[in-house]
């Protein structure tokens, strides 16, 4: 197993530079397979989400729609896939960021009564408590 780094994953999602975008997707749709796949920490998909929705301003459900096809790959493994996914499910769904969601759930996996925070937009998440 080898791990993907953020740039990787962007580069082979956005097809934006003819040669970074052409080894990402080498690597990906070539190299990796079930008995070596490619790594994605809960890190990278958080700057990933961040990446394309800031740099290339593409909408939350696009965003999405990678994200599933990341999640749906036979060669990739990503770190809590399942909190990656209600994450995922959640900003399809248009009731929270990404990100914030992803820490709400992480939290809770790991026994967390509530997760404190001055992130006003946070707080419309369950898991969250004002500090």
């Amino acid at each position: 197993m080898i791990g993907l780094d953020t740039n990787v994953l962007v580069r082979y999602l956005a097809q934006d530079d003819a040669v970074q975008s052409a080894k990402a997707s080498d690597l990906i749709e070539r190299r990796l397979t079930r008995q070596d796949p490619g790594f994605i920490s809960a890190v990278a998909m958080v700057e990933t989400v961040w990446v394309l929705a800031r740099a290339y301003g593409l909408a939350p459900r696009v965003i999405a729609d990678a994200i599933e096809l990341i999640l749906r790959s036979d060669v990739l493994v990503v770190e809590h896939a399942q909190e990656v996914f209600a994450s995922m499910v959640s900003m399809r769904d248009g009731r929270g960021p990404f990100a914030d969601t992803l820490i709400a759930v992480l939290s809770a996996k790991a026994g967390c009564a509530y997760t404190v925070t001055f992130d006003r937009k946070a707080l419309r998440l369950p898991g969250f408590v004002a500090v």
